[in-house]
């Protein structure tokens, strides 16, 4: 499972909302996990809570219906009011039924992993997958999973694209994320690669989250021009590298203006 610990500007800021913070949180690390669930324990060590702490507002949330928990396995779920919920809130967020035909085409043309993820504060979130035919496959990212801006491929492009001032407040809440990724990720090394993303136009991430498995991501915009969305291709290092790379950044980019206009025209 990857480490998807809150990455969002500090919440604790307005007084009496630490319980809250903390149940969004737990929410989040169970949504990731998709439909395998998460032991409570598992969850307890990436919200940093103790287990007592982190049963409680589990059992809470499940009262509501937003958590579910297998009971031969003991492993908790996403639960039932997320459905409904997210239900209601597609109409207003969501454009995974405008991107699916492009992530799959994707997909197709290049042979590899295929991705969609939405920027959510400090994080991406991966939307979609679709898998292309060759059989070995990069699992670093699946619908669920979360990442902070400029750590996989797909964040690193929609960082590269903010405004400098916010890339500068970003990195400046963040400058302990090599701690946490690698040297790769200190805030110097990250303007870099931002520089690096901008002048190519695809961002790049050579095995920086796991050895082997390389990455590379281009912005969706919004009507307005804001780096909301992300198409990322993910696979095993040799498919990667020389001229095929710089073909897999135009057929990306190319998904990418397409998505972009289709948004714009909604």
């Amino acid at each position: 499972m990857v480490d998807t610990a809150p990455t969002s500007p500090a919440r604790s800021a307005v007084p009496g909302t630490q319980a809250i913070a903390r149940a969004a949180h737990l929410l989040r690390l169970v949504t990731a996990a998709g439909t395998e669930g998460a032991a409570v324990l598992d969850l307890a060590r990436q919200a940093d809570l103790t287990r007592p702490t982190a049963h409680r507002l589990l059992s809470a949330l499940r009262q509501e219906g937003l958590v579910d928990r297998d009971e031969e396995s003991g492993r908790w779920l996403p639960g039932p009011e997320l459905y409904l919920m997210g239900t209601v809130a597609a109409s207003r967020f969501d454009v995974t039924a405008l991107a699916r035909d492009i992530v799959r085409s994707l997909a197709v043309r290049t042979e590899e992993s295929a991705f969609l993820s939405v920027r959510r504060g400090d994080e991406t979130v991966c939307l979609v997958r679709e898998d292309g035919s060759f059989p070995i496959r990069s699992f670093v990212l699946s619908e669920g999973v979360r990442f902070p801006l400029g750590v996989a491929s797909a964040g690193l492009a929609i960082l590269a694209f903010l405004p400098p001032d916010e890339v500068d407040a970003y990195l400046a809440r963040h400058a302990d994320l090599s701690d946490r990724w690698g040297a790769a990720h200190s805030p110097a090394r990250l303007r870099t690669r931002v520089a690096e993303t901008k002048a190519r136009g695809y961002a790049l991430n050579p095995g920086l989250i796991v050895e082997g498995s390389w990455g590379i991501g281009a912005a969706v915009f919004t009507r307005t021009g804001e780096p909301q969305w992300a198409l990322s291709l993910t696979g095993v290092e040799f498919r990667f590298g020389g001229e095929r790379l710089a073909e897999l950044g135009r057929i990306l980019l190319a998904h990418a203006h397409q998505l972009s206009t289709r948004i714009a025209g909604r």
